[in-house]
């Protein structure tokens, strides 16, 4: 169910959010819409990483009957960050930084219990796509037992982008994959690190595996082939607890 309160519907009302600095998740607008003023709620969203949804009318009068004029906001949970900011900041602090990063995972439900487990694990930060990507909603934040409160979330445009700039900054990518080449006790995770989970569908896109330092897997001894995605996060991001404590 969407709560009511985290929309702005109406043109002029999303344009006055977001010149207001307001964190959006994402906007739906309908597919036809050519009016004079939706021209300016466009420009107003030109270099913003706000995801634009072109759907059909009736997706908007589903979700409301009131005088939309074709265009619904949803307002964040959270202030998102940049990874390229959280990066010199952790460093600075004397940190030795651990994110993770999660590519394509739409499902509410593992998004707040991987938040929740980062969150009692110290990881510094998760990092998602603008697209293709959960939404930080209420409904994520009560997943996540209050932990998307506090663990800082940075929303990136690219995240093959991100991942070239993490490596430059000296990080070791590793990605969980049925494709790994060794089991994921085996990978480094003492120096500063980002774990990138994918979909449980599709996995790590290929663009961003090519860019990895390792590539690891997790054992399945049963009969079933694949763990949930916030389970096997977990079971990386304790793996990595675990080495960097006992450096």
């Amino acid at each position: 169910m969407i709560d009511k309160s985290e929309m702005i519907f109406g043109v002029r009302a999303v344009i006055e959010a977001i010149q207001a600095g307001k964190e959006i998740d994402k906007i739906l607008v309908k597919k036809d819409i050519q009016s004079e003023l939706s021209k300016e709620l466009f420009a107003a969203l030109n270099g913003l990483l706000i995801p634009v949804q072109r759907v059909p009318v009736e997706r908007i009068d589903r979700i409301t009957r009131k005088n939309h004029q074709g265009v619904i906001a949803f307002i964040s949970s959270v202030t998102y960050q940049k990874t390229e900011d959280m990066v010199p900041f952790l460093f600075e602090q004397g940190k030795n930084p651990f994110f993770v990063m999660l590519d394509g995972i739409t499902d509410v439900r593992n998004f707040g219990a991987i938040a929740r487990t980062c969150e009692c694990a110290g990881v510094d930060a998760v990092i998602i796509p603008s697209r293709n990507s959960v939404s930080v909603n209420a409904d994520a934040v009560k997943t996540s037992a209050g932990a998307l409160h506090t663990l800082p979330v940075c929303r990136e445009q690219s995240l093959r982008s991100t991942l070239k700039f993490l490596k430059d900054s000296g990080f070791r990518i590793v990605a969980a994959t049925e494709k790994g080449d060794y089991d994921y006790t085996k990978a480094d995770y003492t120096g500063p690190v980002c774990v990138i989970m994918g979909a449980e569908d599709t996995g790590v896109s290929y663009d961003n595996l090519a860019l990895c330092d390792e590539w690891v897997k997790i054992p399945m001894l049963g009969t079933i082939e694949s763990l949930n995605v916030s389970v096997a996060a977990g079971i990386l991001i304790y793996e990595g607890v675990k080495q960097r404590n006992n450096e």
